[in-house]
């Protein structure tokens, strides 16, 4: 076999990212988990999804600023280990893993339970085989085919969505609600109870950094990246705010016979039987865009720390030559699914907390690393350096410690053995971490920047 190269072709524009950021999050979301935020809010969950919206913002202007300034794949991985130092770079990494290795076998758990309850006769996990065969043969296939079935079925999930929406508004102008600032504040609302809605909701917008990883494939990152990061969370905030909002309306109050189906009972109400039918299929089709999605960005990840020496570079820093994708890392996140077999969705989602908030909180601490390395240099602002990034340092924090028992247990195990397998590869530390292959060094200033090109 000739010898591969080792970088990845820029191919995408700022739609195709923003796409593949918002099929990561999953546009229907906000219809399966209304009633669970809802009662945790008193009846108030357009509210806690515009608080959680605020507190996420905060971080992705930090990813932003360090993709602006770091244009390569391996989003809170690469800016820890060239801002902080190597081994910490490498657990921060270690860390992400646990959320990018598992999160596509949770999409396509969730994808198999989905469709199960639609055609019940074929059991969860042949479903889940399917639905992990197809995206690896479309992520294997190259980015510009992951492209372009992505943005199909993302389109197809949103406009469900607004579908859902309208059937909402049009229900309203005959039932007209009681009060329209209900929703947003009542007798029964606390602040306490809001934070905690707006934790839970937070997990909504897990995946808006996975954009990051597809920076060596973007065209012209700097610019792209940075504002792809910004679009993902901003959209997917104003989303499910309002579309929380109007089921709100339909429903006042944060009391439901069963929060967990609250979403397809409010499609009942408003539309029909048939409709929520049609409804159920929103998250099917998110579903699988979202798989797709996770899948790409796992495999981008897998292949940066592969290229970098951190895992075996023969089989996980290798491309292929005619499809320019990472095809060993595409079938090691296959491998995956065959893990989630048995797995509940309750003890799969709790593996992949831990490693996204401890990036988030990791990626905040870098921006302000970088301006401690920069402030006698090159100004930059306390306000957008130290700041913000510190207020999102903490708000991530704090999520990270509303964890459940569960998914702090696996983090903790999971780091400790991060640790183990640094010591091993690093000979009890006489060796230094691995860095990275390519000639890379600390930027102190952006460089020229032109137009995005959409693929």
């Amino acid at each position: 076999m000739t010898t591969q190269p080792v970088t990845l072709v820029p191919k995408l524009g700022l739609t195709s990212v923003v796409a593949f950021g918002l099929s990561y999050m999953a546009p229907s979301l906000v219809m399966i988990i209304f009633g669970i935020i809802a009662a945790a809010s008193a009846g108030t969950a357009p509210t806690a999804f515009i608080v959680s919206t605020i507190a996420i913002f905060l971080t992705a202007l930090s990813y932003a600023k360090m993709a602006r300034l770091f244009p390569t794949s391996g989003s809170a991985y690469s800016y820890a280990r060239k801002l902080l130092n190597s081994p910490i770079g490498f657990l921060v990494g270690w860390s992400v893993l646990l959320d990018y290795l598992f999160l596509p076998m949770l999409a396509w758990l969730t994808q198999g339970i989905y469709l199960n309850a639609q055609y019940p006769q074929i059991p969860i996990w042949v479903w889940m085989l399917i639905n992990a065969v197809l995206t690896t043969v479309i992520n294997i296939a190259g980015v510009v085919l992951s492209d372009r079935v992505n943005k199909v079925f993302t389109t197809g999930a949103l406009l469900l969505v607004l579908l859902f929406a309208g059937y909402c508004v049009a229900y309203l102008t005959h039932t007209h609600p009681v009060s329209y600032t209900a929703p947003l504040w009542n007798h029964d609302t606390t602040l306490i109870g809001i934070s905690g809605a707006a934790a839970i909701a937070a997990y909504s917008f897990l995946g808006f950094d996975a954009v990051t990883t597809l920076s060596e494939e973007t065209h012209n990152a700097r610019k792209t990246i940075p504002r792809a990061v910004l679009l993902v969370v901003g959209i997917g905030g104003v989303l499910f705010s309002g579309v929380a909002y109007l089921m709100q309306l339909v429903h006042p109050g944060g009391v439901f016979d069963d929060p967990q189906i609250a979403g397809y009972s409010l499609s009942i109400q408003v539309g029909g039987q048939a409709f929520a039918d049609w409804t159920n299929l929103a998250g099917i089709i998110a579903g699988f865009a979202a798989g797709l999605a996770v899948q790409l960005g796992s495999s981008r990840m897998l292949f940066i720390m592969g290229r970098d020496g951190v895992f075996p570079k023969r089989i996980f820093g290798k491309l292929n030559a005619r499809t320019r994708t990472p095809i060993y890392c595409i079938l090691a996140t296959l491998l995956m699914c065959i893990v989630g077999l048995n797995l509940s969705l309750e003890t799969a989602s709790a593996f992949i907390n831990f490693g996204a908030f401890s990036a988030f909180t990791v990626v905040n601490i870098c921006v302000i690393a970088y301006f401690v390395r920069n402030r006698k240099t090159r100004p930059v602002g306390v306000i957008g350096y130290v700041i913000i990034p510190g207020l999102g340092a903490c708000v991530t924090a704090y999520m990270l410690t509303q964890l459940s028992p569960v998914a702090l247990m696996i983090g903790g195990c999971w780091l400790v053995a991060g640790v183990g397998y640094l010591t091993w590869i690093t000979r009890g530390f006489r060796r230094p971490t691995p860095e990275p292959g390519l000639d890379e060094q600390l930027p102190t200033e952006p460089e020229p920047e032109s137009e995005p090109i959409n693929a």
